[in-house]
């Protein structure tokens, strides 16, 4: 008797179709194998099973980078809500991975920050209101290492600077420094130059503040807006999005370690030409927790280019306040 007719008098009511999906998709068992093969031959002593289905795949939007049972961390793309808006409840970061997660009986996820939807790059989501209050208490507190790359018109002069200023949400949503007696909430960003190019600069940007829309507002006030950011006067868009991504976040993870993640500037950031193919993502060591001031420029050592990656240390010691 071959595999296929003894699933079929096993499972009677069941479509030659279906038995066929069920052998391809690796269910079924003869004596604890794995057999795809439907002409291969069974005896009435050979045990077999039917397994459960296989586990849905990660949504292709999405990069998983890191999965435990207290969080997990993704790499978005640009283009795509974190959280859904009155107009759009469907089809965001959030949705896609909750819609994961109840497939495979998984549980819930928790928002603890989010990214704009024209920004690329690392977002954290917890999976317990613990692991959600954890790391809420973090961000209120400034602690978390969040740092962007930018590409930015024009040629900026300072080797590196902070921007500070005051910045206030109008009626339309549209975030901008604050005039006069306006009211506005104090924002603060470092960024530095790892590249300058013939008519852009490639900058690295570390927040202190995380208000909405603060980079954005803050590079377009130094009159430098980000390469294809039109809402904040960009006048070229070579890439057809705005360059700006999350490239690495940092935290205390509810283990007490300190944990970093990082993800690979987009090629075209550089070339200013699209950037076709996302890298895969592996996982390493680190050696404690980065200076935002001191670290690695891309092609050198410690520098990511074409991965994303973990890096888990030791308790981190206080964190450092930027003045």
């Amino acid at each position: 008797m071959t595999l296929r007719a003894r699933l079929s008098a096993l499972y009677p009511e069941t479509s030659g179709r279906r038995l066929k999906q069920w052998l391809e998709g690796g269910r079924v068992r003869v004596n604890g194998e794995v057999v795809k093969r439907g002409d291969v031959s069974v005896t009435a002593t050979d045990r077999v099973e039917l397994g459960g289905p296989p586990p849905p795949p990660f949504p292709p939007l999405l990069r998983l980078v890191h999965e435990d049972d207290d969080l997990l961390v993704i790499d978005k793309p640009p283009g795509l809500l974190t959280v859904s808006t009155e107009s759009e409840r469907e089809r965001t970061a959030y949705r896609l991975l909750r819609d994961w997660l109840d497939a495979r009986g998984a549980g819930r996820i928790f928002v603890v920050h989010r990214l704009d939807r024209e920004t690329s790059g690392l977002v954290v989501f917890a999976r317990t209101g613990a692991a959600k209050e954890a790391l809420q208490a973090q961000f209120k507190a400034r602690q978390p290492e969040r740092v962007y790359v930018a590409r930015v018109e024009g040629r900026v002069r300072d080797d590196e600077g902070t921007l500070v200023s005051r910045l206030h949400e109008d009626r339309g949503l549209r975030v901008r420094p604050a005039r006069g007696d306006e009211a506005g909430r104090e924002s603060i960003t470092r960024y530095r130059i790892l590249e300058r190019l013939p008519d852009a600069t490639l900058l690295e940007l570390t927040l202190t503040t995380g208000r909405r829309g603060q980079i954005r507002s803050q590079l377009a006030a130094l009159g430098h807006p980000i390469v294809g950011d039109r809402a904040y006067g960009s006048r070229r868009d070579p890439l057809h999005r705005v360059c700006l991504h999350a490239t690495r976040l940092g935290f205390t993870h509810r283990s007490r370690r300190w944990v970093v993640f990082d993800s690979p500037i987009p090629a075209g950031f550089y070339s200013g030409g699209p950037s076709r193919n996302r890298p895969a993502i592996h996982m390493g060591a680190s050696t404690g927790p980065p200076s935002p001031q001191r670290s690695s420029r891309p092609g050198e050592p410690g520098a990511l280019l074409g991965s994303a990656r973990r890096r888990v240390t030791a308790p981190r010691p206080p964190p450092r306040r930027m003045k």
